[in-house]
């Protein structure tokens, strides 16, 4: 009996050192570095999936130190609670364990992903770039940017003319499936906001009714000049012309209002009467003619004091500022047609 006691023991202290070890292992196991390539790998987790096949995505992908999935389930059920694992698309960073995968999980800590819309581009051209990406839900009930549905979508209302304008210009953070409406929504607030701010904030005396005028004159601004030192000179430039009844004769405008412009401004558009063409039109164009950012919107508000009626680009980035026809002409000569 006792030498049977003696096995039983040994066979039990066996059993507890291949249970402690096996302990052990499953616990290093999930505590174990994944395997990623690189620091911005991807991987979805669809609705409803289960841990188990969320193991087998990682192993598909190399990312698994212990390629058999069994046993990587078992370890994490162990220690991880694999349970409660939300949707979403997330992100593997150098050094992550399987466990911390799956702390991730349960919190729902999604990849943020980015898009920036560029101050000086169309609305046209923020839809193709809100329709090329691949985890934008691209739900849009419409692309022009005079479409009712569209402005009724963004705006909650029909009030505008045009969506033209109206959205900030700024990096949108989002995550996986959000509606290409939701950003543009964001972007239409945040416009709103800064617009109000720099009608608050306009000076004394210009030669706008509204907001709105002031709004078109940013985005005429904005499509002028690239420079921030510039701004408020080409800002006075238009005002003084409207304050003396002159037309803007505004190249960007002109564009704007050319059916697929091929980028070759002819003397053919600068003649034709259309509601954009400020070489035939008085005043200020019907919209803006693109998304002005928060600095040509100030511009517009609190333009340069200046006696300019004139500018013209000196190429290499900037412009020539002239306060005469006479002055406005050797610089065209000189800079445009390289004579001296």
């Amino acid at each position: 009996m006792a030498r049977i006691r003696r096995i039983l023991l040994i066979c039990f202290l066996a059993l507890l050192i291949a249970a402690a070890g096996a302990l052990y292992w499953s616990h290093a196991l999930v505590q174990q570095p994944l395997r990623t390539v690189d620091d911005s790998a991807l991987f979805e987790v669809q609705r409803g999936a289960h841990a188990r096949s969320i193991l087998t995505q990682l192993a598909e992908r190399g990312w698994l130190e212990q390629p058999d999935i069994r046993l990587n389930y078992l370890a994490s059920r162990l220690w991880s609670a694999p349970e409660g694992l939300q949707a979403g698309v997330y992100q593997i960073h150098n050094g992550q364990s399987l466990q911390d995968v799956w702390q991730q999980l349960r919190a729902g800590e999604q990849h943020q992903f980015t898009v920036t819309l560029i101050e000086g581009q169309t609305l046209a051209q923020w839809l193709q770039v809100l329709l090329q990406h691949t985890y934008i839900d691209t739900d849009l009930v419409a692309t022009s940017a005079d479409s009712p549905a569209l402005i009724e979508a963004v705006t909650g209302s029909q009030a505008l003319r045009s969506l033209e304008g109206f959205l900030a210009p700024d990096t949108y953070h989002f995550y996986a499936g959000t509606e290409a409406l939701e950003l543009l929504r964001k972007a239409y607030q945040t416009q709103q906001l800064r617009l109000a701010e720099a009608w608050q904030q306009r000076a004394e005396d210009l030669p706008y009714t509204d907001s709105y005028e002031l709004l078109i004159m940013a985005s005429i601004i904005e499509k002028e000049t690239g420079l921030g030192n510039e701004r408020d000179l080409v800002s006075s430039v238009f005002v003084n012309r409207l304050r003396k009844g002159m037309r803007l004769q505004s190249d960007p405008t002109t564009i704007y209002g050319i059916t697929d412009f091929d980028g070759n401004l002819t003397r053919a558009h600068l003649r034709a009467t259309t509601a954009y063409n400020t070489y035939r039109i008085d005043g200020l164009p019907p919209t803006p003619i693109a998304m002005p950012g928060r600095a040509s919107l100030h511009a517009a508000a609190e333009p340069a004091t200046s006696n300019y009626y004139y500018f013209v680009a000196d190429g290499s980035g900037g412009h020539v500022f002239s306060e005469t026809l006479a002055e406005h002409n050797r610089a065209v000569n000189r800079y445009q047609r390289g004579k001296n």
